[in-house]
């Protein structure tokens, strides 16, 4: 079995913005640890491209809805690049592939009495695309501006029977509390079921809107985005596949262990209708998901949003800053599940405090002492020295409390595991004073003995940071020539090792 990890696929109705950067990063941080450390791993991303409103924006700009869709969708590819995703799938709904297998699941359902055509009188939100009750006025009795116009809506189309499977959610999230990640997380969907009232649309009629998958046994009707959008994470992981060999083979990916999401799509898309959707097409308690649902990044408290002016653009950030700094300032100053608040400042202030001063002296100091006192050359000493002790002991502590953060996906925890000894091996150089060892002819094992704990301490931090930070951690394996000793082990580096020149890897920047 392989570790499959998915996150939200992106609406096709806007530029990429920082939230958007964070999931993936988030996503790809959690891929390559379990690559590096745990095995086989897949890790499927994508956009969505159907929908009224990719189809308003396409009409809005003069072209084809399938033309605006691949366009937004080349801006996603080229940003995930630049930052350094690394998926192994991609997901785009206008594929032929999975256009099959929605309507193959839409067959199904019809098949089993699971889709049912009503006429309905309601309310809907253009902008959410869903029509809408009176749960959803705020306190003054009006819907709020989230929800854009809202207009009053009489038509017939096709529903599936959220009610009918209500009470078999409601215990399944009560019996699985590592369905979702963190747990007030849950609880906050525990209390949206208990408020699950109505069944939900499906479709759309064409004659409204003509940008999506049709219905095999209804050709007048399309797939409404959110149920079309949701089968994504099973059709290009090879559900109803029929072994297509461009598709993996399913068997080996589901169930999904980390399915990532932000906060605001949890209730009711992902907590409440993927769930069932999978209940309904016949897969067990034993083969739902894993949700790992993130807080937004916001800016002095607010939400960012454009009618504020106040979005952030990753891509100008990776720009100006490159991927490393980016990935690292996201993850380390983020706790999974919570808000956090943005600031370039302190972008900067991580970069240069913690990447080029702790880290990076670190790296240097280490290789050019060890080629100015050893020409490169490094060696095992066992002496019966405190400080060394402590310092070995110290690795064994972080290396299992950072596996241990990421088993939780705790990434913000991993980092200040591995940061303890960053701290520690730069107070050793202090400590030791390898440039006056070297001065002393009876503490050559000595010196021997620091050297090697620092070059080792710094092969494992390379590790250690290679999911946050990837280039610089394989430029720090480079300098160690140490890029094949891939061991979270105390010991990796052999004796008779020699380092390789060193040159910076973290550049300083001004704000």
């Amino acid at each position: 079995m392989k570790y499959f990890i998915t996150t939200a696929i992106d609406y096709t109705n806007g530029d990429p913005h920082i939230g958007h950067a964070y999931e993936k990063i988030l996503a790809d941080v959690i891929a390559r640890y379990h690559r590096t450390f745990e095995g086989p791993t897949f890790f499927l991303t994508g956009v969505d491209q159907h929908g009224q409103k990719v189809q308003q924006a396409a009409q809005k700009s003069g072209v084809q809805p399938f033309d605006f869709a691949q366009e937004v969708t080349r801006k996603f590819l080229a940003l995930w690049d630049k930052l350094e995703i690394r998926k192994d799938g991609w997901a785009a709904t206008t594929d032929p592939r999975h256009k099959k297998a929605v309507q193959k699941v839409l067959q199904s359902l019809y098949e089993k009495g699971e889709l049912v055509k009503a006429k309905y009188s309601g309310y809907y939100s253009v902008r959410q695309e869903q029509f809408l009750t009176d749960k959803e006025r705020n306190e003054a009795g009006v819907f709020g501006t989230e929800w854009g116009e809202v207009i009053l809506l009489e038509e017939e189309n096709w529903y599936f029977p959220l009610l009918k499977h209500k009470e078999w959610l409601k215990n399944f999230v009560e019996k699985h509390p590592d369905f979702v990640t963190p747990a007030f997380r849950r609880n906050e969907l525990l209390n949206a079921i208990d408020r699950l009232s109505g069944d939900l649309c499906v479709s759309r009629p064409k004659e409204r809107l003509f940008w999506g998958i049709e219905f095999p046994f209804d050709p007048n009707y399309v797939t409404f985005v959110w149920f079309d959008a949701l089968l994504n994470y099973v059709s290009f992981a090879g559900y109803l596949s029929d072994s297509d060999p461009s598709l993996p083979d399913f068997t080996e990916l589901w169930p999904c262990k980390a399915h990532i999401i932000g906060k605001d799509i949890l209730v009711p898309a992902h907590g409440i209708y993927w769930p069932i959707m999978l209940h309904a097409m016949g897969f067990s308690d034993e083969q739902m998901p894993r949700l790992l649902v993130h807080g937004w990044w916001n800016i002095s408290g607010a939400k960012m949003s454009k009618s504020l002016g106040n979005t952030v653009d990753p891509d100008i950030l990776a720009d100006r800053y490159g991927a490393d700094a980016l990935r690292y300032y996201l993850m380390r100053d983020n706790n999974v599940g919570h808000d956090s608040d943005y600031s370039e400042e302190n972008l900067v202030k991580r970069n240069n405090s913690d990447l080029a001063n702790d880290l990076g002296n670190l790296v240097n100091r280490t290789i050019s002492m060890s080629r100015r006192y050893r020409g490169g050359r490094i060696d095992p000493v066992e002496l019966n020295d405190d400080d060394l002790n402590s310092i070995r002991d110290l690795a064994n502590s972080v290396t299992g409390r950072y596996r241990a953060a990421f088993e939780r996906f705790e990434v913000h925890h991993a980092i200040e595991a591995a940061w303890e000894l960053v701290t520690r091996a730069n107070a050793l150089v202090e400590q030791k004073a390898p440039w006056k060892l070297a001065k002393e002819p009876a503490a050559t094992e000595l010196l021997h003995a620091v050297l090697y704990t620092l070059a080792e301490s710094v092969r494992l931090l390379a590790l250690m940071v290679s999911p946050v930070i990837p280039t610089a951690s394989e430029k720090i394996l480079a300098q160690l020539r140490a890029a094949d000793i891939r061991t979270l082990e105390w010991g990796g580096l052999p004796s008779g090792h020699e380092l390789d020149e060193p040159f910076p890897i973290f550049p300083k920047f001004d704000l």
